[in-house]
């Protein structure tokens, strides 16, 4: 009996060796060696928290605040013709106004105060007001004398301090777009150098450029070219300002703290933008907010010697003595000993083929992995979309802007706290396509109520809790792109996501000028087909819930091909786990080896 269950092992043994290149489906997305080395280097110790709170969460924060303060700096208050002559009179502004400003249709159908004509006529002039007829003045001109702007929330925004209204109101939008434009640029460079040549690599470029970019656009202002060339910067870099960290987080952690590590970036990230409309609104002057705002990013760089590159990223390009000296970095802060020779390293992976890969192109090699890059790319635009319409008609509802973006930062985290609760209990999927689907359903009533002035309040709380939905579609989608792609593509798949949705999101600052100009529920109409499609899409990809990170283009391609469309998902047994990776001599030796005092 005890020679057969000998003989048993002995073959199932052989299998996993022989085949350790080629798994079976199953296998390949349970089955992880490199968890046993992160195990002995410490893949839940000093290193990983440190890791987290700086460089994922905090960057987050400081990220936040760079890339979003231009929203509330590039705000246009209301604003009107200025007509001189008011001096010489004892008129009120309102009345003054009614006097020397035509009307106009907002965008919810009201009449008011043009902010953009003024009536043809020198109101300086008059000097017996009881004599004059106003019927008289009907024909109008553009402003003549530049604008007065409502300071109640802002002493100055760039707007208004360079005029970018009426004849130039397309400034500011048209500052969005090329914000859009050159996102889908950079994450298509940076994010294929991020598996080329390296997460680090791509990292310090980002902080630096994106650092420069910011600081650089409040310095040229004054000139509107220099702006958009400085705002183009950051957009550049911005997207792997995020990725770069987050992925080497997730490769160097456990398999349940991956949720863990997008809560604390997405975490990060919600206390940068819900703190930055506070300190507008405490400085009002739009120079001020956007050094402090700014500055944070740059100062990140102190950090630098504990910024490491990936050693799965390293594996994966057989780079192994420099896979094994950042082993043995997260070893020493995590107070343990990493013994493992470079030729041990290599005869675990002896088998493994390093993948030729052709950058993007190889995201749609094979249907499966191709469905689902399509799948997830289509997530990622309504996400995006979403998102900043969202962030951006906030700014400009009525009301006081500060609170209203704060309510849409605010929101954020209580969101992720759900997103990640359903994401770990439920899966990525599920949580997924039932927030879509939600979001899809709130913008109904928002249709129906919006043009009228008596549901104000109950449109910004419909606004707000699809933000809320956004923020936890934005958590799981985010979560589920990491994990579906493999190591040597990771990095180029969530760039891929990120420039789908920035292609997309250069319709987002359209749809605000839209709502704000035109009727203020355009932007719900599209928002909601595209929830709904997103729900319905988000169905038929894989469930990454308990599956190890894919490492080959072959795992990638077959991942999830038994995943059954009605079910939730459930952990392996951790003794089969173990089981599989007892064929490997060398990861058996690392476990029983004992760590350092």
């Amino acid at each position: 009996m005890r020679d057969k269950k000998e003989q048993a092992n002995s073959r199932k043994a052989s299998q996993v060796s022989g085949h350790f290149s080629q798994m079976d489906v199953d296998d390949s997305e349970f089955n992880d060696p490199f968890q046993a080395l992160m195990e002995k280097a410490g893949n839940h110790g000093r290193y990983q928290t440190l890791y987290n709170f700086v460089f994922v969460g905090g960057l987050a924060f400081s990220g936040a605040m760079i890339y979003m303060n231009i929203i509330l700096a590039l705000n246009i208050p209301d604003h009107w013709c200025t007509v001189p002559g008011r001096e010489n009179t004892n008129f009120s502004l309102e009345e003054w106004r009614d006097i020397t400003l035509p009307k106009q249709a907002d965008n919810r159908g009201r009449e008011k105060f043009s902010n953009c004509e003024m009536f043809q006529m020198n109101f300086s002039e008059i000097t017996d007001w009881s004599a004059w007829n106003s019927n008289g003045t009907k024909t109008t001109e553009a402003c003549q004398n530049g604008w007065s702007y409502d300071k109640t929330w802002y002493e100055s925004t760039i707007p208004t301090d360079h005029n970018w209204v009426c004849a130039k109101d397309l400034f500011v939008t048209n500052v969005f777009v090329v914000g859009r434009v050159t996102e889908v640029a950079g994450s298509f460079i940076l994010g294929q150098m991020g598996d080329s040549y390296g997460r680090r690599f791509v990292y310090y470029i980002s902080v630096v450029f994106c650092s420069l970019g910011r600081l650089g656009s409040i310095m040229c202002t004054s000139s509107y070219t220099w702006f958009l060339i400085m705002s183009g910067i950051v957009g550049l870099t911005v997207n792997s300002l995020f990725q770069s960290p987050q992925i080497i987080g997730m490769e160097i952690s456990r398999e349940e703290d991956r949720s863990r590590i997008a809560f604390f970036q997405s975490c990060g990230w919600s206390i940068g933008t819900t703190l930055m409309p506070l300190l507008y609104w405490w400085l009002r002057h739009w120079d001020s907010f956007m050094w402090l705002t700014s500055i944070p990013t740059a100062m990140v760089l102190l950090f630098s010697k504990y910024v490491i590159e990936s050693p799965r990223w390293l594996i994966s390009k057989q780079r192994f003595r420099e896979a094994i000296i950042q082993l043995q970095k997260i070893a020493k802060i995590n107070g343990h000993r990493f013994d493992m020779t470079e030729k041990e390293l290599a005869e675990i992976y002896s088998r493994d083929k390093q993948d030729v890969t052709y950058g993007i192109a190889s995201l749609f090699a094979g249907w499966r992995l191709a469905r689902n890059t399509t799948i997830m790319g289509f997530s990622w635009c309504v996400v995006a979309v979403s998102y900043f319409t969202l962030v951006l008609f906030s700014s400009r509802m009525a009301g006081n802007p500060f609170l209203n973006f704060l309510y849409q930062s605010i929101v954020e985290i209580p969101a992720y706290v759900v997103g990640r609760y359903m994401g770990d209990t439920y899966g990525r999927r599920f949580t997924n396509s039932v927030s879509f689907l939600i979001s899809f359903v709130t913008c109904l009533p928002i249709i129906v109520y919006s043009t009228d002035e008596r549901y104000e309040n109950l449109m910004i709380y419909l606004a707000t809790f699809i933000k809320f939905l956004n923020a936890l579609t934005f958590f799981t989608v985010n979560l589920q792109c990491l994990e579906i792609y493999p190591t040597c593509m990771r990095q180029t798949g969530v760039a891929l996501g990120t420039i789908l949705a920035n292609a997309i999101g250069v319709l987002a600052p359209y749809l605000v000028y839209l709502g704000t100009t035109v009727d203020i529920r355009a932007p719900y109409y599209i928002l909601g087909v595209l929830f709904l499609l997103g729900g319905i899409g988000a169905l038929f990809l894989p469930e990454t819930l308990h599956k190890k990170l894919p490492d080959t283009m072959e795992e990638a391609g077959h991942f999830g091909k038994h995943d059954k469309f009605f079910s939730l998902p459930k952990p392996p047994p951790a003794a089969e786990k173990d089981d599989k990776l007892s064929s490997h001599p060398e990861l058996t030796r690392l476990r029983r080896s004992e760590t350092a005092p």
